[in-house]
């Protein structure tokens, strides 16, 4: 009996190491990657390089309005996807019988967040541009391109279809976590389902919502390829005033400067905007982040 306790903690041990090992490899490797982007990217960054408008010459210049095209693209962006990611979420858990329609939802779920970033590019070039935009623009403007062109709008929605799949797997797992004695109680008490949803469930659910958009937030700004067609711009000073217009986007920009012939003068810059990408994300994060907090803390007080 000694012998094989020995023989089960030896092994416990080894898998202990085996994975704190595998960690450490992972830490390190993220370790590099930021001592490179902040090695090489902080000597170029300036309040100039923040805030002023690019220059004819793409290296030249500043990159606010990518900063800003970036931040609006994700605000637009999670403002699209978290409501219908929420509300697919509360009907496939609340509603929806578990039948082969309710599988083959989930199935197509599941499928949709395997699709490549690129097709979902070429698909809202055809669905939103040509399609929809088209048809507002005949129907409101008489022909006049207004919508049936690439604009912040089709960029966001885009990246809405992309990061869907994350919203509702995140919120399902969320509303699993409710103890059905919370809805029992709910039942009892003589609220409707409709009413223990609104006013006894989402706001337990609130914080696990949220880390579907802090998720969909980070994959969202991150996504160069459903943007190359739906509305971002290579060089566009000034800033986009309203949803029909081009815009100017962080990775894009990135994308841009990777394929400049001058390396040498491109480099800096480059780096100096991929770092700025990175702090905005985490910036957002942040955000996202505290609110959860402060949520969870407000609903552990009640």
């Amino acid at each position: 009996m000694t012998q094989v306790v020995y023989k089960i903690k030896k092994k416990f041990n080894s898998f202990v190491l085996v994975t704190f090992l595998a960690t450490l490899i992972i830490l390190l490797i993220l370790g590099v990657i930021f001592y490179d982007i902040i090695s090489q990217g902080i000597s170029h960054l300036s309040w100039e390089f923040l805030c002023d408008k690019p220059a004819e010459e793409i290296r030249m210049g500043g990159i606010f309005p990518a900063i800003f095209g970036t931040a609006l693209l994700v605000l637009v962006m999670t403002v699209a996807v978290v409501p219908i990611g929420v509300i697919t979420a509360i009907y496939l858990h609340e509603y929806a019988k578990n039948n082969k329609l309710t599988r083959l939802i989930r199935v197509a779920v599941n499928n949709l967040a395997g699709v490549p970033a690129i097709v979902f590019g070429l698909f809202g070039l055809g669905f939103f541009i040509q399609f929809i935009g088209h048809g507002i623009d005949n129907m409101f403007y008489g022909g006049e391109i207004v919508y049936g062109r690439p604009a912040i709008i089709w960029a966001s929605l885009t990246l809405a279809l992309l990061t869907l799949p994350v919203v509702i797997v995140t919120t399902e797992e969320a509303l699993r976590n409710i103890s059905k004695d919370i809805r029992e109680a709910s039942f009892a008490l003589g609220a409707t389902k409709f009413q223990t949803i609104m006013r006894i469930i989402i706001p337990n659910c609130l914080s696990g919502i949220i880390t579907g958009a802090i998720l969909a937030i980070s994959r969202g700004a991150g996504e160069v390829a459903p943007i190359l067609f739906t509305g971002a711009a290579d060089l566009l000073p000034k800033l986009p005033t309203s949803l029909s217009d081009q815009f100017m986007d962080l990775k894009f920009h990135i994308f841009v400067l990777a394929q400049s012939p001058d390396v040498k003068n491109s480099t800096p810059v480059l780096y100096s905007t991929v770092l700025v990408l990175l702090l905005l994300i985490f910036i957002l994060n942040l955000i996202a982040f505290i609110l959860r907090s402060q949520l969870r803390r407000k609903f552990k007080s009640h």
